[in-house]
């Protein structure tokens, strides 16, 4: 016979962000405390409200089962000490021990310890104080007179009640002063008094007659239709927000969506500042009018059901929002009375990295590879363009220091587009500072026109330079900076953008920038360079003198690179890692991206991939198995011959072989129409090139010795094989190549 099991843990308001996680670490640590007790059941459902986590563990056993264990002891002629030392940690008496030979003539010692099953109240009692003891809050708290000691019970609130029922009877237990009871209380202005719960068979039913909703889910399923509902009956549309929609659900046990109203007047302020005023400081969703604006309309979620339909609530609601409304315009009208130009001095009081200077310091970086960026790879002779590139990382972080990204730091990047489209900026500036910190994911949209591009990807990989310079790489798990997902970023503006350029390359100016900016003491890349190198075009290589002034700011602040060619390599390593990560979503083996990284050199992207995609299309290929598996018996025997290219003796007379004579005219024809291929950047054609190899290199193998007794055959036909591997691996490096 089963039962089903009830535990309630009530107590003082569970913050609305840790119930969902609470719920299901509770049925986690219980079910994984039955097991290890050895009480069967058959499922556990857990539930969260603001005052309460329960669980139901259906078809509870009466009680675990019989056991035996059996323990290997010392030998029967051991010192009497060890012998009781056995006995004691046993139990048993010597009597009860039994005699076993051991396969060499000894006598040992076992006991067998018959272990009757345990009630299933038993248990569970030992498995409440457990949780309750061990529960994982990220943050909890003591409480009382016991709170003196830091032994005493912590929990996230204090703990007020426990109902702890098996079947319909009450399972004892008492932690740190509260006792087990079948009492809860229902909704806290419906139905503050006492309820008696018979069984988790009417817990659920009878909390709901008493105004509590104990199913999260159910709490945010009524939240959604009402809140959507409310929003139509007034013609309008909801704004869904799925994190706001757990919050309200983790703040009530009864959910009255309501719909209330502000001033139309505040619309002149941003729509997102007043969804954000709404969200973070209220926790209202807000609405979308006929024609896909904001309205000036709200829900709120009320805990109660108010005998006036929730006109009062709604009452209060409006003038608080109205309150909050009046701060945002505040700060959006005195913001804009100041120029971005004119914020920008403030920007060098922030520090961005005590290794890497001031926020002033970064956007002068993000100015000068933008405006490369954008003038030798996105829009080449457009000069317009290569200014606003320029003027928009000069404007980028200037609204860090206004009082509306004070408030709302998300904000950031949005505010200064709003700002500088107000003070007459062009759209292409304006959508560069909103777009700055875009993609900040896989799923977020990408940043809109050239600018914006040319401003995001320097901004990225000026921070990714920057932190590898000064020794500060992800490692591990370890990703403070986030430069995982910068460099994500980046590939996928240049991927989407058809963007030609090598990303090692542009980081390494940006480290130069960054040095010359240390060295220097000077804000001014430009001002910098030509004081200590004379001018020169962005892009360009990096020279002894600038691996000196690095080396000078390591003696200072120690931690950095030794050389920008380091830097350069660890750039490049880092994007073909997480080239690999983004392309395995698309089909793309890692390996063939290893293979192609492996020629060295290489961090076009767009390039890459091309060839990439090229190669993993051929070597799926009958053709390209074929060829792949020829050119590892080739490379092999070279290796395993330790050969190298040497003289051969004018006077040897040497007649090749049929299959060898045919496979050097196959080779005489492929490799320079491979190598024109590679050069023009058809790497579909390389690879027919290189099919045309398989059938020439399988006679080969077939008809002929490669390591002959004849030291002069032997050479010619070991040099055959070394152009096969030089021909295939100019296309990319076969023996990276799995398979």
């Amino acid at each position: 016979m089963t039962e089903d099991f009830l535990l309630e843990l009530r107590s003082e308001e569970i913050p609305a962000r840790m119930q969902e996680k609470a719920r299901a670490d509770l049925a986690a640590l219980f079910e994984a405390r039955l097991n290890a007790l050895n009480l069967p059941f058959e499922s556990i459902e857990s539930y969260a409200t603001p005052r309460r986590l329960a669980l139901i563990v259906r078809g509870v056993a009466e009680m675990t089962a019989a056991a035996s264990e059996e323990r290997k002891g010392p030998r029967a002629d051991a010192p009497a000490q060890a012998i009781e030392g056995f006995l004691r940690s046993t139990g048993l008496t010597r009597e009860q021990l039994v005699e076993r030979d051991d396969g060499k003539g000894n006598k040992v010692l076992f006991a067998v310890i018959d272990r009757p099953g345990i009630v299933a109240g038993s248990v569970l009692a030992s498995a409440i104080s457990h949780v309750i003891t061990a529960f994982p809050w990220p943050k909890s708290m003591r409480w009382g007179a016991a709170s003196e000691t830091t032994e005493s019970l912590r929990w996230v609130r204090p703990l007020q009640g426990i109902i702890a029922l098996l079947g319909d009877k009450l399972v004892p237990v008492e932690v740190a002063g509260v006792k087990s009871a079948s009492v809860t209380v229902g909704h806290r202005f419906h139905h503050p008094g006492g309820i008696t719960i018979g069984s988790a068979a009417d817990y659920i039913e009878k909390l709901r007659a008493c105004h509590v909703i104990v199913d999260g889910a159910e709490r945010r399923a009524i939240i959604a239709v009402g809140a959507k509902l409310a929003a139509q009956k007034a013609g309008l549309t909801l704004i869904e927000d799925e994190g706001l929609l757990f919050e309200n659900a983790g703040l009530t046990e009864w959910p009255m969506p309501l719909l209330g109203r502000f001033d139309e007047a505040f619309l002149d302020v941003p729509p997102e500042v007043i969804q954000l005023t709404a969200r973070v400081n209220q926790k209202y969703f807000v609405c979308r009018d006929s024609a896909g604006k904001l309205a000036n309309a709200f829900v709120c979620v009320a805990n109660i059901d108010a005998a006036d339909g929730g006109e009062k609530i709604v009452e209060g609601n409006q003038k608080v929002l109205a309150a909050r409304l009046s701060d945002a315009r505040f700060f959006y009208e005195t913001d804009l009375k100041t120029r971005l130009e004119d914020l920008t001095p403030k920007l060098e009081k922030i520090v961005f990295h005590e290794k890497l200077g001031t926020v002033a310091d970064k956007v002068a970086r993000v100015g000068m590879a933008a405006h490369s960026l954008m003038g030798h790879v996105i829009a080449p002779e457009d000069d317009a363009l290569s200014a606003e590139a320029a003027q928009a990382a000069a404007l980028s972080k200037a609204d860090l220091v206004t009082g509306m990204v004070g408030e709302f730091p998300e904000l950031q990047g949005l505010m200064g587009s709003y700002y500088a489209g107000a003070q007459g900026a062009s759209a292409n500036v304006a959508l560069a500072i909103r777009d700055q910190y875009k993609p900040a994911g896989q799923s977020d949209a990408l940043p809109e026109g050239p600018v914006a591009v040319a401003v995001s990807i320097a901004d990225k990989l000026d921070s990714i330079a920057s932190f590898f310079l000064a020794g500060m790489p992800p490692s591990g798990s370890r990703d403070p900076f986030a430069l995982r997902r910068a460099a994500l970023g980046v590939i996928r503006m240049i991927i989407a953008n058809n963007l030609r350029f090598s990303v090692s390359a542009l980081a390494g100016n940006c480290a130069e920038s960054l040095v010359l900016q240390l060295a220097s003491g000077e804000r001014d890349v430009h001002a910098a360079a030509e004081a200590l190198r004379g001018s020169s075009p962005p892009l360009t290589g990096h020279g002894a003198r600038l691996d000196a002034l690095l080396a000078g700011v390591n003696a200072k602040q120690g931690g950095y690179l030794a050389s920008f060619e380091e830097l350069r390599g660890a750039v490049r390593d880092f994007f073909a890692d997480r080239l690999k990560v983004q392309q395995k979503e698309a089909g793309v083996r890692h390996d063939l991206i290893d293979a192609v990284f492996a020629l060295g050199g290489e961090d076009d992207l767009v390039r890459l991939l091309a060839r990439v995609k090229a190669l993993q299309s051929f070597v799926t290929s009958e053709d390209g198995r074929n060829l792949l598996a020829g050119y590892k018996r080739a490379a092999n025997i070279l290796k395993k011959e330790s050969w190298a290219p040497g003289e051969v003796a004018d006077n040897e007379i040497y007649e090749a072989e049929p299959a060898e004579a045919a496979l050097r005219e196959a080779l005489d024809a492929a490799e320079p129409k491979a190598e024109a291929a590679v050069e023009a950047e058809d790497y579909e054609a390389a690879m027919a090139a290189l099919a045309s190899l398989r059938a020439p290199i399988d006679t080969f193998f077939d008809d002929v010795t490669v390591v002959d007794p004849d030291e002069f055959k032997r050479e010619m036909r070991l040099g055959l094989l070394a152009r096969i591997r030089d021909a295939v691996n100019n296309v990319a490096d076969f023996s990276k190549i799995e398979g």
